[in-house]
């Protein structure tokens, strides 16, 4: 009996020669609409799906593959005398290959200006049902939804014969492939209708960018995955221009680095420095070599084999004093040909173009982590303060204070818990990251400012629970302080700081960044 394949696809790379080489095995190739005038135009004999099934292509193509003459030949088990004999009795060929990718759902949502009904009339039925039903009788019938996977099935073919093993994979792509496919159409109509976010049945999907030399550590595997969107401003967004491959705590440390540059914006000049996801060192100034000095000058110990993101195009003067120490990545939404080449003299620095890297990130997007057997998911922290800033000491911060609180603010709200930020001069001089307590990330800000911290100001993620941190500032010349306040002994904190002569601002809005 002379073997049938059936082709229809949306993505069409590959299909021609892959339906020339299945011919010339002596298969019989079924196709449809224009996957057919395709094959048809390159020479290549088609028996429309029309010829199988008897019945026309209707409802402008909505339904021509939903009949029994394709699914019997798909689902009928070649071991099973009782299904052939069916198929002899009602004169229907069986399926043997069947190579199908779906409508163009995916980069329909993703044009601009798309309307629900064109992204509606790109959903697709016939398709996944026949994928399904081809991976389902896997052990009978080869299903390829990945152009990457024709070579393989014709060099099997070839062979003789399909290996289970490869036939097995094959079918498993395809339950993936739908899987994606049917998340992605949920969460786009939920987001069309403004549902919940958070459903009973929480199925999301990614796209693969790369796979990992390892994880966090040599002994873990590790996988980078792309959310499936127009975001211009993620680090899946950005190009490599320069360097080795991205390992997994570069892109975990460099999306750190991204979420404070987008505190900042485009305003002014500005750099951000960051190792272990924490920043240690952030400044802004009137020219980006200004401002990455400033960041430099923060902490020059801990920014070696760091992340710098800019929000400047990098020029040859920055480029410089960038290059004179050891940088795991540049962030820049771009960089001066004389700069590039300046800096692409070092083999193993990574150099990424990013043009949206201080875009703030979108409100209700969503923030998600993984615990061992369960999936936290919540509102990223795009808020930076409440409604109103409110000062609750005798003395309010002068004009410049406040302007380094709020620049001390923005810095602690991407700074792990618990957290404190000194700056000065436009620019942090201590960061205490990932305590246990507050007195002791305060602790760890004044020794890495040293004697920078007279005069600085402090910001705190999270109230004072006791006036032991006022007093520790006081001690050393601290001058404002911002926090969210709200603890049952506040003003235990505001008397220490009236004490002090400190002036302290509350923002009711706490940012715990665990």
């Amino acid at each position: 009996m002379k073997k049938r394949a059936l082709l229809s696809v949306s993505d069409k790379t590959g299909i021609v020669e892959f339906a020339r080489q299945l011919e010339e095995l002596g298969y019989e190739v079924v196709s449809t609409g224009g996957t057919a005038r395709t094959l048809q135009e390159n020479g290549i004999a088609v028996t429309g799906i029309s010829d199988v099934t008897g019945f026309p292509e209707c409802l402008d193509g909505r339904v021509k593959t939903l009949h029994p003459a394709v699914h019997a030949g798909i689902l009928a088990m070649r071991s099973n005398p009782e299904h052939m004999a069916q198929l002899e009795k009602l004169g229907i060929t069986p399926i043997d290959v069947v190579a199908i990718n779906l409508y163009p759902f995916k980069q329909t949502i993703l044009k601009d200006g798309v309307t629900l009904e064109e992204a509606i009339e790109n959903i697709d039925i016939g398709g996944p049902t026949m994928i399904r039903a081809a991976a389902k009788n896997w052990q009978d019938v080869a299903v390829i939804v990945d152009p990457a996977d024709y070579d393989s099935v014709i060099e099997g073919l070839k062979a003789g014969e399909l290996s289970r093993e490869t036939k097995f994979r094959l079918a498993a792509k395809v339950f993936e492939h739908t899987a994606a496919y049917d998340a992605l159409i949920s969460n786009y109509l939920r987001k069309q209708m403004g549902a919940d976010p958070f459903p009973e049945e929480l199925t999301l999907t990614f796209e693969k960018v790369q796979q990992m030399r390892y994880g966090e550590n040599p002994h873990q595997n590790g996988a980078f995955y792309r959310e499936i969107g127009k975001a211009t401003n993620t680090l899946a967004a950005a190009k490599q221009l320069h360097g080795k491959e991205l390992s997994y705590n570069n892109i975990n440390d460099a999306n750190g680095a991204l979420d404070i540059l987008k505190e900042f914006g485009t305003e002014k000049p500005c750099a951000v420095a960051v190792k272990h996801t924490n920043p240690c060192g952030v400044g802004i100034g009137e020219t980006i070599h200004e401002a990455y000095l400033n960041a430099y000058n923060s902490d020059p110990v801990s920014i070696y084999g760091g992340i710098v993101a800019l929000n400047r195009k990098v020029d040859m003067e920055t480029a410089e004093e960038l290059a004179k120490i050891f940088l795991e990545i540049i962030i820049a939404p771009g960089f001066d040909e004389d700069a590039y080449e300046r800096l692409a003299k070092k083999k193993n620095i990574r150099l990424m173009e990013l043009p949206d890297c201080a875009k703030p990130n979108e409100p209700g997007t969503l923030d998600m982590k993984k615990v061992v057997g369960g999936l936290l998911v919540q509102e990223l922290d795009t808020k930076l303060l409440g409604d109103e800033l409110k000062v609750v000491t005798k003395r309010a911060p002068s004009e410049e204070e406040m302007e380094q609180l709020l620049f001390a603010w923005k810095v602690v709200k991407q700074t792990k818990s618990n957290a404190i930020v000194l700056a000065k001069d436009s620019a942090t001089v201590g960061v205490g990251p990932g305590q246990t307590n507050r007195v002791t990330a305060l602790d760890l800000a004044i020794r890495y400012a040293g004697d920078k911290a007279e005069g600085s100001v402090m910001a705190s993620d999270a109230f004072f629970p006791f006036s032991d941190c006022v007093e520790l500032a006081a001690k050393h010349g601290i001058t404002a302080i911002i926090q969210p306040g709200g603890s049952i002994r506040d003003e235990d904190s505001i008397k220490a700081c009236d004490e002090a002569g400190i002036a302290m601002v509350f923002t009711g809005t706490r940012h715990f960044k665990h």
